[in-house]
């Protein structure tokens, strides 16, 4: 019985490491219950003396009629016993948990099938090592299912392991241990004890045996091993998580490997466009002091109904910390561009953003947290982070085509994801239609485009409303078709489409317009949720348009890119270079077999080109030296001790104290005559540093003796030896031990004759590594195991009167 007990309580232990993947205690009282359960089968099990085989068997019914009685008691018999529907509902809870754990990220919500799922893994978890440890008595090899579930939290999380939460479970499975080998022990005779301190009890049995003093000894170890575990790590560096549990993001292997909860885009747009108040989004400045639109997401698919995003994927090589983000898609770097530093703060009272709003394409971004950029959007998220009230710094190289450069690109969509142009096979008719008959005249993909931007904003008779609801085909055929009449969300979808029928490749991008400029910073509000579509172009790019009609009610800041708009009369002027834009070494092709590192290559262009200013935190060199130096003065703390201990000594060896008149005992007198006991500690302890070993049963005098002859001391050292061994006998044993004058003198010469007679080794450690000190920390140690002993060691003992009743 007590190896069950112990086994169930190394589970639940272990099961606390679960705590940071979950939202709520549901998960908790469950995963309670069922390792309950699974004991009191065991305990059953071993009542009825029941074969090894059999007992996982009682459990495991005992773990079902759990988790039936727990979850779907309304579809069993009786409210316990498991029917057809009651397994069914328990399966499609399964399921449900299970949908949801790949949908969430950490800590996911405790609902009723992710609390099933855990229940049900950590009740088999207790099954196994009830059987291994209880059953087929290998309590040491019952830790591999327990590190199952420490694993799961350490491979999915970023966070490590919490330390304390670490040690709990560490003692749940040094007790089962410590269960079993008294166990094992307890079944031969008596035990030979490891302690000096405590004999064996004559009260035991003759075929009993007393392991207490095997526990201490065990409990030692144990407990010296935990306290490297949490110390050890923390002077290692951090590693890279590896993914055995996919929650999500990253699918391919190389991403996270957490899930990102992400909300309906369209929803949230349409939401803060309706508030009847403005309230502040964020606020930022930049170098250039011109507006820009912040994108958020970036829709990339289209089912029929609405554009929808495909799940982000962030390598741990695209973190924002590692330097520049990945180029962005197809902008070749023959095209002029603008290089923008933007400072971006985000209100705190933003609530679940795990995106951050930023101008498209960012090169480089410096936040606190672990922020990843998704290769093909340039979308940068968080699976542990969130963006309210964040401040963070943005560096764009933002491309600056002309229309004459767009009309010039050749025609090819290399460089774009085959998913840009997919459009579902059921479109109404009169949607493609429409698509050829705007675009018709069109000879390039950049004409195409200009034209459906002016079908929307001039020339299709389109007005802004938010009163449109729907996102079915019917409502998009009434909106192209009929009504024309839609806000921002309806504008860029609908534009989007259209070019992808035209060939051309889209998405849809949701965020903010760039605001108003308020006391030197631009303001970002509610009512500047915009969403429009972002068009792609071989040699430079995703670029955005401006479907939605100028001037717009709560669209006030849209603004119509330069390169869509009519093309200005040639002046002298007009070809001077773009102001920021990058020199003209920038226009010159480069064998792209020359970039092997991309990333270093691009982080040099963009503080060459103005990036963001290098970070002026400490380089790694200087940490690694302070952690060395931190760590040097670790290892000195013995040393430190032993210093600070001599000198306190040393101050009262230049005492000169004569015995009182009034007679005392010699205990007292010593303990009056505090430079004599200093004097014979500092003696004992350079004895000990130097290695040198002084018998228990010696007299001072014959120490001093065996010091002389034996390391053959010189006349005045083996004067002084004698002085303070005659001295410390007249203390400890003469009634009159008379004036005692000062030791210090003394002391040093002994002192100095005894480093005289090691190595110099012996002496650079007798300095720096003190024994006499690591001597007393070992002592202080055990010491606290002794004590732990003594509160297991309390027993509740009958009185004598309830022994006669």
């Amino acid at each position: 019985m007590r190896l069950s007990i112990a086994a169930a309580v190394a589970t639940f232990t272990s099961a606390i490491l679960l705590y940071p993947l979950f939202e709520g205690g549901r998960w908790f009282w469950s995963s309670l219950g069922v390792v309950l359960a699974v004991l009191a089968a065991s305990v059953l099990s071993t009542r009825l003396s029941l074969p090894a085989w059999a007992a996982p068997l009682v459990s495991v019914a005992a773990l079902w009629i759990f988790l039936t009685a727990s979850f779907t008691a309304e579809e069993a018999w009786a409210w316990v016993v498991p029917t057809k529907e009651s397994v069914l509902e328990l399966a499609g809870l399964l399921s449900t948990g299970w949908d949801d754990i790949q949908r969430f990220a950490a800590p996911v919500p405790a609902n009723e099938g992710i609390s099933l799922l855990t229940a049900g893994g950590v009740g088999l978890i207790a099954i196994i090592v009830d059987l291994l440890a209880a059953r087929l008595r290998r309590a040491a090899l019952a830790g591999l299912p327990l590190l199952a579930l420490a694993t799961v939290p350490a491979t999915i999380l970023i966070d490590p392991i919490s330390w304390p939460a670490f040690i709990i479970a560490a003692l749940g499975f040094v007790s089962m241990l410590a269960a079993d080998g008294r166990e094992r022990v307890g079944h031969w005779g008596r035990a030979v004890l490891v302690r000096r301190t405590r004999a064996a009890r004559a009260d035991l049995p003759a075929h009993t045996a007393d392991t207490r003093a095997l526990r201490l000894s065990g409990k030692r170890i144990g407990f010296a091993a935990i306290a490297l575990a949490v110390l050890v790590p923390a002077a290692l560096p951090a590693m890279e998580p590896v993914s055995f549990f996919s929650f999500g993001v990253g699918g391919n292997g190389s991403g996270l490997g957490n899930s990102i909860s992400i909300p309906n885009p369209i929803a949230n747009l349409k939401g803060q466009l309706e508030l009847p108040e403005k309230r502040t989004v964020l606020t930022y400045v930049n170098n250039d002091n011109q507006p820009r639109y912040l994108r958020i997401y970036a829709l990339d698919t289209f089912d029929g109904d609405q554009f929808g995003m495909t799940q982000p994927e962030g390598a741990p090589e695209n973190r924002t910390e590692n330097g520049p983000l990945p180029p962005p898609p197809g902008l070749s770097r023959r095209v002029k561009v603008d290089n923008v530093r933007s400072t971006i703060t985000v209100s705190d009272e933003i609530a679940k953003l795990s995106f951050l709003p930023l101008p498209y394409p960012a090169r480089e971004i410096r936040i606190d947290g672990d922020w990843r950029a998704d290769v093909s959007t340039l979308m940068v998220f968080s699976t542990r982070d969130e963006a309210a009230g964040v401040e963070y710094q943005v560096a764009t190289s933002e491309p600056v085509p002309t229309a004459d450069l767009l009309d010039s690109l050749p025609e090819g969509t290399q460089g774009a994801d085959p998913r840009y142009l997919e459009v579902p096979d059921d479109l109404p008719p009169g949607i493609t239609d429409l698509a050829a008959q705007e675009t018709q005249g069109a000879s390039t993909p950049y004409q195409a485009a200009v034209k459906l931007q002016e079908f929307f904003t001039r020339t299709g008779g389109f007005v802004y409303s938010l009163e449109t609801q729907g996102h079915s085909n019917s409502a998009l055929q009434d909106f192209l078709l009929r009504s024309r009449a839609g806000y921002c969300e309806q504008f860029a979808a609908s534009m989007a489409l259209l070019a992808r029928i035209a060939g051309i490749p889209s998405r849809v991008a949701i965020g903010y317009t760039g605001g108003t400029q308020i006391g030197g910073r631009w303001t970002v509000g509610t009512n500047d949720s915009h969403s429009w579509p972002e068009l792609y172009f071989e040699g430079v790019g995703w670029l955005p348009f401006e479907p939605t009609p100028a001037g717009s009610l709560g669209q006030g800041s849209a603004r119509v890119p330069t390169y869509t708009q009519p093309r200005p009369s040639a002046t002298a002027s007009s070809a001077a270079p773009t102001p920021g834009a990058t020199d003209s070494s920038a226009d010159e092709p480069q064998d792209p077999g020359t970039r092997q590192n991309p990333r270093e290559l691009d982080r040099e262009a963009l503080i060459a080109a103005g990036g963001l200013p290098p970070d002026e935190s400490m380089p790694l060199i200087a940490k690694i030296g302070i952690g060395a130096g931190v760590f040097l003065l670790i290892l000195l703390i013995p040393a430190a001790i032993r210093l600070v201990t001599r000198s306190r000594r040393v101050r009262t060896l230049g005492w000169k104290v004569s015995r009182p008149a009034d007679g005392v005992t010699a205990r007292v007198v010593s303990v009056n005559y505090p430079s004599v006991a200093a004097a014979w500690a500092e003696l004992d302890d350079a004895l000990c540093d130097y290695g040198l070993t002084r018998q228990a049963s010696e007299t001072p005098r014959a120490l001093a003796r065996r010091l002389t002859e034996q390391y053959e001391f010189d006349a005045e050292s083996g004067a002084a030896v004698m002085t303070i061994a005659t001295t410390v006998e007249r203390v400890l044993f003469a009634r009159d031990p008379g004036e005692i004058g000062p030791l210090n003198k003394d002391l040093r010469r002994v002192r100095q004759a005894l480093a005289g007679t090691v190595s110099r080794a012996r002496r650079v450690r007798a300095v720096l590594m003190p024994p006499s000190t690591l001597r007393r920390l070992r002592l202080m140690g055990e010491g606290l195991l002794d004590g732990f002993d003594r509160l297991e060691n309390i027993r509740w003992r009958r009185t004598a009167a309830q022994k006669g009743a």
